[in-house]
């Protein structure tokens, strides 16, 4: 994780938003799927075969979780986090611009550090 935060800032640094941006994303899915298994609930985020699911189906389960209570800004911002990484990545005609992280950057600081706490992780 801390690789990949790292390739996310440096990124940023950079000017490679969309490159952040991705590595943002994968930031954010691999927080939620640590949570997941440090309550040893990773069963509920896994298909048939022992996959984990996708960033949207993660998402969903990770608002939907009855064992933590989320922040209200982390409720209200995952699903942009998820739409920003997924223009990113997905989007051949969108390329990121600095504004576009930047005024996601509070909620997504807070949605990491929550998951973190929840897997005990700082």
């Amino acid at each position: 994780m801390i690789s990949v935060g790292r390739q996310a800032n440096g990124s940023y640094d950079a000017g490679y938003y969309d490159g952040a941006s991705v590595m943002m994303r994968r930031l954010l899915e691999t927080s939620i799927i640590e949570a997941f298994e440090a309550k040893g609930i990773d069963k509920k985020v896994k298909d048939e075969e022992e996959q984990f699911f996708q960033m949207t189906q993660l998402i969903e389960k990770a608002l939907a979780e009855s064992s933590w209570n989320l922040p209200r800004n982390v409720k209200k911002g995952l699903r942009e986090l998820r739409d920003l990484g997924h223009r990113s990545a997905h989007n051949r005609y969108y390329l990121a611009k600095k504004a576009d992280l930047d005024k996601h950057l509070g909620v997504y600081r807070e949605s990491i550090e929550a998951f973190l706490h929840i897997a005990d992780l700082l």
